[in-house]
């Protein structure tokens, strides 16, 4: 069975909840919920309907899980999202802060070929313009390790790895800074006291807040290319 695009959509953030957790395949409706923007008992009326149709199961205490077929089902939509994401920027030249919703309404609707194409004309990227990892056609979702920018250390050499917003001001500023997944940079100084942050980016240095810190996640330059 085929899940609908409502369906998947919720299979997909199911995924990606699990996915950054690292130490439990389990998740809570309510944490569903509050990533998808809808009321409790419309979680409860998708978990049922996607339990019933065998891609995912439910533990009392401890939360839902996805099957192997709601896993499948999950990393196609992933995958239709974060490349129509790559086409647009890359080949269609918008602005990494306009994509995430036009790359929702796509990705709907393309087909598996169109977006084979698509991965194709924009460089078979292995991340999403926003950094997050790309599975393959085959299924299989690169392992990202990375940590807040607000939490490195001074003097180390680091790599966006991915920024974790769709604010589109804050993704806007963010790329004005130049502070992209993949770019290089050191980490001069940082204040006590949750203070702001002095980064050098080559010849340039720039201060962001650290709270804005905290939405960049970084990693060494191995780290970054996901082996």
């Amino acid at each position: 069975m085929t899940a609908s695009a409502a369906m998947q959509e919720y299979l997909a953030e199911a995924y990606r909840l699990a996915y950054y957790q690292n130490d439990s395949p389990y998740i809570s409706t309510s944490a569903l919920a509050k990533v998808l923007n809808v009321s409790a008992p419309a979680v409860t009326r998708m978990v049922q309907r996607l339990k019933e149709d065998g891609f995912l199961e439910h533990e009392p205490y401890r939360g839902i899980y996805l099957t192997p077929a709601g896993e499948r089902e999950a990393l196609a939509s992933i995958r239709r999202h974060r490349l129509v994401e790559a086409f647009l920027v890359s080949v269609m030249q918008f602005g990494w802060h306009e994509v995430h919703d036009e790359a929702d309404n796509l990705g709907a609707v393309v087909s598996d070929e169109m977006v084979n194409r698509m991965e194709q004309m924009a460089g078979f990227p292995r991340r999403c313009p926003h950094g997050e990892p790309i599975p393959s056609a085959d299924g299989h979702m690169p392992r990202v390790t990375d940590w807040p920018l607000n939490e490195a250390e001074p003097g180390s050499e680091l790599v966006i790895s991915r920024v974790s917003t769709h604010d589109e001001n804050m993704l806007s500023y963010l790329g004005e800074l130049g502070l992209k997944p993949g770019t290089r940079f050191e980490l001069v100084a940082r204040a006590p006291f949750n203070g702001p942050l002095q980064l050098r980016l080559g010849d340039q240095t720039c201060v962001i807040g650290h709270e804005l810190a905290g939405v960049l996640r970084v990693c060494t330059e191995r780290e970054f290319e996901l082996e």
